[in-house]
């Protein structure tokens, strides 16, 4: 902003009155050659909008998800083949509404949604659990020794006998509470997938395996095919009910939030349309700085197609954000060339002035947002990595279509006559302190010593208030459920069913002991594993435990005629062969093929942050005092498991990143402002946002997980475009020897009012989102519209106020 010569560069109303060779050479590159910059520009809007419509896709992953560097997760990629179904499953509940479990239609209905999932693509079947799985088996102790067998009888044909087998087989099997459910109305399906399909190699497609659970088991089940009675929302009328929640689930219902809310993106554009044509009163500058937004958007989007990256439930929040940018500021480009116009300057003339105010600051700006989401890198979580990788696309992109192609296409179209005449009388009503006028009077009292001392006085109570609230901001899920969508979300509904007629919730925690082969048998290793569990079940948040230890103790227990002394661990190392032999026929799950891993696994009541840190202290603890080198005790797998996992990467990146992100916005304000001075005063009013925005969220209670945790590196990024345009234009003028109060009043006339705007129209693009069924895109709307309307403020009370004591040098 070095070069801003608003009051010496003069009027010229005629083309041949321009020196041409006159700016930098970008601007002549540009300018002089429009045309033929024209045709390049709707050319590749051209193919990289083909590429968008062609090649974007949809594609969400479990792995991505995961931060695959972290110890924790990685020592579950290691032993992943060993512990089918504490990875990524689905939980499939068919009830029965109507009566039990025990009617023979009802099993019939049970087994076709078995039989429907055991050969759906991407089921890892060999360890599928259902009441018609033959794993699935129940074991007694008799006379002549141990008998057992699958829990659905051989021979069953639905008769009264068979029935009344079945009831004594689940009994025998010890399953009421996990695959049966405690009143007997309803049984589970253990579903665990694999990464890819079966079928091909090819990666499970987790959203059409959503839709195929809804339309082949929902559909048919729940809604006898009445498809739109299920995308209505409501539960079904029938007899039977189906229940399913996990991951994949999870991620179809986001995708089909997704869909709803693409209407969100054309409210947002019709809300920038409304108010920027009522600052305006001009359609065609109005459509330009809203088509140039979106021509980012679409250049964002088949750029990342053609890179070959997805979009998944995260970054397809992007395309919001920079189309919100776009317009913040193609909307100064529209203001400095209407002042311009309305002066009697050339429209080409008046955009290359524009040009050469503003590219500099718009740049910097521009730089720092990209910073604010390429600092995002630094997670070690793909998903939030490839967000960042989007958006930075995305507001490089914005460099071409706002800062380029905006003053371009207006040097062609230029603004209405009326609309200049009105934005004339405007500045003119200003000058005389009428209109605006009053407002910038307002505003100027910021820069006396009395206000300043008040506005840094309040500002200072805020942030000490919230600080003191943002030291209760938690690390990970606050509530129960699938916190991504909302509280009476289907999914969530079924959730909370689950929950409450089962005994043993969805959410594992396991540890992993790894030994060399046979090693699991060992007398000393039982002994640890059986304390290991013994300490986790002393934690209120652990509903009970399972290991090899279990199957042990009552297998040996049996072999002697049910004896309760025996109930123990035996040092004996054939009878422990024994017990694991039979072991290995009853609960294949609990130990690997050569014996070398075992879990042992923790059922938690929620997977709350709070009882995810306990749980990983107990283990972790135990791990490092019992740990040898041939036996290691390592965390952690199961769902619960790898989202602890999540919330330790989280809580690493969440200071770092705001350190990475004001670190290299400090830099950038510093090249442009060449002041420490002016640089404070630009950072702190950011840094308000930033503590203020946390305590919002200990408010709101949301907790930093990797939904969220994007908000505040944007929110800093995005705020400090504000100081970048205001600032600089003050800083112009007090070089120039103006007294601070004049040049602040000069740089609000010339790019505050802009402030406001656009301010308000990024609000008000983003606060349509906290209507969305998807629950944290919810949340981060109304974060979002916060920081923006915050930063505004900020910008403009904050900024004047420390201007007086650290950019005045008349102050007395």
């Amino acid at each position: 902003m070095g070069n801003l010569k608003q009051d010496t560069m003069p009027v010229i109303r005629e083309l041949l009155d321009f020196d041409r060779r006159s700016g930098n050479r970008l601007e002549r590159l540009v300018f002089n050659h429009r045309l033929m910059f024209m045709l390049v520009m709707a050319l590749v809007t051209v193919m990289l909008g083909y590429m968008a419509a062609t090649r974007l896709e949809l594609r969400p992953s479990f792995e991505k998800m995961i931060p695959q560097s972290q110890p924790y997760i990685q020592n579950f990629l290691e032993n992943r083949k060993s512990l089918r179904g504490l990875g990524n499953s689905v939980r499939v509940v068919v009830e029965n509404t109507q009566g039990d479990i025990f009617d023979p239609e009802y099993l019939e209905v049970l087994k076709q949604v078995n039989d429907e999932l055991f050969l759906t693509p991407g089921v890892d079947r060999a360890w599928m659990k259902s009441l018609w799985s033959p794993a699935v088996r129940w074991t007694e102790v008799t006379e002549e020794g141990f008998q057992g067998g699958p829990v659905m009888p051989d021979s069953y044909q639905g008769s009264p006998a068979n029935i009344e087998q079945l009831r004594q087989n689940i009994g025998r099997a010890g399953i009421v509470g996990s695959l049966v459910a405690s009143d007997f109305k309803s049984t589970m399906l253990i579903v665990p997938l694999l990464d890819q399909a079966s079928a091909g190699g090819q990666r499970l497609d987790y959203y059409k395996f959503a839709q195929l659970l809804e339309e082949q088991l929902r559909d048919k089940i729940e809604f006898a095919g009445d498809r739109a009675a299920r995308e209505s929302g409501e539960e079904g009328s029938g007899k039977y009910k189906v229940r399913v929640i996990g991951f994949a689930k999870l991620v179809g219902d986001l995708i089909d939030g997704l869909i709803q809310v693409m209407m969100f993106f054309g409210l947002a554009v019709a809300t920038s349309l409304v108010i920027i044509y009522l600052y305006t009163r001009c359609v065609r500058s109005t459509l330009l700085v809203v088509g140039c937004s979106l021509i980012a958007v679409v250049w964002q989007l088949g750029i990342v197609a053609w890179l070959g990256y997805a979009i998944d439930p995260y970054s397809v929040l992007v395309p919001f954000l920079i189309f919100a940018i776009g317009v913040s500021h193609a909307a100064q480009k529209m203001n400095g060339i209407m002042q311009d116009i309305a002066r009697g300057t050339h429209k080409l003339i008046a955009a290359r002035y524009t040009f050469r105010r503003l590219f500099l600051a718009g740049v910097t700006a521009l730089l720092a947002d990209a910073v604010g989401f390429a600092v995002l890198m630094l997670i070690d979580i793909p998903v939030i990595q490839d967000l960042a990788i989007t958006a930075s696309i995305g507001v490089a992109v914005l460099i071409f279509t706002s800062l380029l192609l905006m003053p371009v296409a207006l040097s062609y179209v230029g603004v209405g006559r009326k609309a200049a005449e009105r934005a004339l009388r405007i500045d003119t009503r200003a000058a005389e302190h009428r209109g605006f006028g009053k407002l910038w009077d307002l505003l100027d009292r910021f820069t006396t010593r009395n206000w300043a001392i008040g506005t840094l006085l309040v500002a200072l109570l805020l942030g000490v208030g919230g600080f003191l609230v943002s030291l209760q901001l938690q690390i990970g899920d606050l509530d129960s459920g699938a916190p991504e969508l909302r509280a009476d979300s289907r999914y969530n509904r079924d959730n909370a069913y689950i929950t409450s007629h089962y005994a043993l919730s969805s959410d594992l925690f396991a540890v992993m002991i790894k030994t060399p082969p046979e090693g699991c048998l060992n007398y000393q290793t039982l002994v640890l594993a059986d304390r290991l569990a013994w300490e986790l079940q002393q934690h209120p948040g652990v509903q009970a435990t399972a290991s090899l230890v279990n199957a042990v103790r009552q297998i040996t227990a049996g072999t002697y005629e049910g004896n309760p002394k025996l109930n123990s661990i035996q040092r004996n190392q054939n009878v422990l062969n024994y017990a694991a032999q039979q072991a290995s026929v009853n609960a294949p799950e609990l130990f690997n093929t050569d014996c070398s891993v075992m879990p042992v696994i923790a059922f938690l009541k929620d997977h709350k942050a709070a009882t995810l840190d306990e749980v990983v202290a107990i283990a972790d603890k135990f791990a490092k005092e019992n740990s040898t080198e041939d036996r290691q005790f390592l965390l952690a797998a199961g769902t619960a498991g790898i989202e602890a996992a999540t919330n330790i990467v989280v809580r690493e990146a969440n200071r770092t990143m705001l350190l990475y992100v004001y670190l290299a916005v400090t830099v950038f304000c510093l090249i442009t402002f060449r002041s420490w001075r002016a640089t404070v005063v630009a950072l702190l009013p950011l840094v308000l946002t930033s503590i203020l925005c946390e305590a919002l969220m200990v408010a709101m209670g949301i907790g930093v997980k990797v939904a969220t945790l994007p908000v505040i590196a944007l929110g800093v990024g995005i705020g400090v475009d504000y100081a970048l345009y205001l600032l600089s234009v003050q800083l112009h003028y007090q070089r120039q020897g103006m007294p601070l109060t004049e040049a602040y009043r000069k740089a609000v006339a010339f790019t505050g009012r802009v402030v406001g705007l656009v301010g308000i129209t990024l609000a008000a693009g983003v606060i349509c989102w906290a209507w969305s069924p998807i629950k944290f895109q919810a949340d981060m709307g109304i974060l979002l519209t916060f920081m923006f309307l915050w930063n505004m403020l900020g910008a403009l009370l904050l900024i004047p106020a420390l201007s007086y004591f650290l950019l005045n040098p008349r102050r007395a």
